[in-house]
């Protein structure tokens, strides 16, 4: 009865369900006119994103069949292709002109499966490189961050280049984020992952391009009466049309 809007991603996508995350936010904020539906993976990249890409997104007819295509994919990977090839999370490292093949071979896929659904390209957020050495996820003998500001720039505008060259909308988080003068404690909590003003941030641009893709409260109609629709002479008449 509901479009869906899918959330593909990384840990930062895997994590968006959490109290206060821009995903739990966006269920919030179409709870009566659309289904938000969770597909993050931790720790993945655009490599590995695009060899399961079928598992996680199987052919209609696999699928439940007469479902309707979903109004909107957001595509959020980066982080973990940006991780830099000689140090400690080198193993989640895809070259920039890869991640950006990768990007647009997961757009081909998806436009071949919904030609009609809105798909939106997120970069990679900052990364705030000294919080990054007081919270590594492995060990890091370099004593270096394994993923710099400066890394994280080159694959955001890999990103974009990938959404101009197949024509779809983007977001540029690292760009916008670092707008702001305090970002990275005020964004970021752990140097990459997101406090919850920076799930708030993410929420409030999602929410944004959404709109400006005609995907928005004004235009998705409920799915049945709302209670100020009730006719309260006759509750149940409401419900035959």
């Amino acid at each position: 009865m509901r479009p869906k809007i899918y959330l593909f991603g990384d840990s930062i996508t895997e994590e968006s369900f959490s109290d206060g995350g821009w995903g739990s936010s966006l269920a919030n904020h179409f709870s009566r006119t659309a289904d938000v539906v969770l597909r993050g993976y931790s720790g993945y990249n655009t490599r590995w994103a695009l060899k399961v890409k079928e598992k996680v997104f199987p052919p209609p007819q696999q699928s439940g069949g007469g479902d309707a295509p979903p109004a909107a994919v957001t595509v959020f990977f980066g982080a973990n292709d940006a991780s830099l090839p000689d140090r400690c999370s080198g193993f989640q490292h895809v070259p920039p002109d890869e991640y950006k093949q990768n990007l647009l071979s997961i757009v081909a896929f998806l436009k071949k499966q919904w030609p009609s659904t809105c798909i939106i390209l997120i970069t990679p957020p900052p990364i705030d490189e000294a919080a990054r050495l007081l919270h590594p996820y492995v060990d890091n003998p370099s004593g270096l961050p394994e993923r710099t500001n400066e890394a994280a720039g080159i694959y955001a505008k890999q990103c974009l280049a990938a959404a101009a060259e197949c024509g779809r909308p983007s977001i540029n988080l690292w760009e916008k984020m670092q707008q702001f003068p305090g970002w990275e404690k005020a964004y970021l909590r752990d140097g990459l992952h997101l406090t919850c003003n920076g799930n708030k941030f993410v929420f409030e641009e999602v929410v944004k391009r959404l709109k400006e893709e005609g995907i928005s409260l004004e235009n998705l109609p409920a799915d049945l009466p709302l209670i100020s629709e009730i006719d309260t002479d006759n509750p149940l008449k409401s419900f035959d049309n």
